[in-house]
């Protein structure tokens, strides 16, 4: 039978524990690599801002190793919701000062249900994924609404089931933790928040002994991804781009130049969001052009 890692009672959510992602959290469970677990999840839009479930302990896991994280399912509620938090959001000042708001979705059979304000609906196929997902920083306490190279609040559509996430581990146990699951979420997420839920997320936990990188990297079954995080947008896809060269040159072959030269003509990128304390970038690469004999 899967261990299943239970949240903290709403009640007992303590922002200074489980809105930030601290190497002196003590951790709640230790995982075994190798080991599938069900990790349960609050909704970003709980009692505190974006609680996170953690931190897991990864046995064996050394500063210099990279953790990897299998994203193997993800159970989704009867409804999830959407809402506008003045002060935050891509267009905040742009549109107006923008009032609260919230709107909830009903989730059925895979089908999410967006009500518009004339009362007219529109479906949208779930699509699920960890908005916020990382290790321990090595030094320092940062908050959970912010994505860098641990990873953290990256709000990746791409974190979903089918793909795996590797983080580079810069603490002994890595110190993971996760919540902030989506239902669905446009690029950008513009408004900064997508369909908001609790969840039931299965994982499968690796590790790569002396396997050194310097930003959180996607591996799905067609393509490779390196996720950069920054201000201004343009550094966040530097950040991206840059790992993923080095990515080529560490692993598939290539000569640097080369890589580089290639990327600008078959490379692609999506801005994962425009909304945190820091921008996400994620570039991608097919993994049939890394297979050429």
């Amino acid at each position: 039978m899967t261990r299943r890692i239970k949240k903290k009672p709403e009640e007992e959510l303590d922002a200074l524990l489980d809105s930030v992602l601290d190497p002196r959290t003590p951790p709640i469970a230790n995982v075994k690599p190798g080991e599938t677990v069900e990790v349960e999840t609050w909704s970003a839009l709980a009692r505190i801002t974006n609680p996170t479930t953690g931190p897991l302990y990864v046995e064996g896991a050394e500063t210099g190793d990279t953790l990897e994280v299998e994203v193997i399912d993800i159970e989704l509620p009867g409804e999830g919701t959407v809402a506008i938090i003045p002060g935050f959001g891509a267009l905040e000042g742009w549109l107006n000062l923008m009032e609260s708001r919230r709107k909830v979705c009903e989730i059925e059979n895979g089908i999410i249900t967006y009500v518009r304000d004339d009362g007219r609906e529109l479906e949208l196929e779930a699509d699920p994924f960890i908005g916020t997902i990382g290790v321990a920083p090595e030094v320092e306490a940062v908050s959970s609404l912010t994505p860098g190279r641990h990873g953290g609040n990256m709000d990746c559509p791409d974190i979903r089931p089918g793909n795996k996430l590797l983080l580079p581990v810069t603490r002994p146990g890595a110190l993971f933790k996760l919540g902030d699951v989506h239902a669905v979420q446009g690029d950008g997420e513009v408004c900064g928040v997508a369909v908001e839920v609790d969840a039931l997320v299965t994982l499968k936990f690796g590790l790569r002994k002396g396997w050194t990188i310097n930003w959180p990297r996607i591996e799905a079954p067609d393509e490779i991804m390196t996720v950069g995080s920054a201000r201004p947008l343009e550094d966040a896809a530097r950040h991206a781009f840059r790992e993923m060269v080095e990515w080529m040159v560490a692993d598939h072959g290539w000569e640097r130049d080369d890589a580089y030269m290639f990327l600008s003509i078959a490379g692609k990128a999506r801005i994962a969001q425009i909304v945190d304390p820091l921008y996400t970038v994620v570039a991608k690469l097919s993994k049939r052009y890394l297979e050429v004999s």
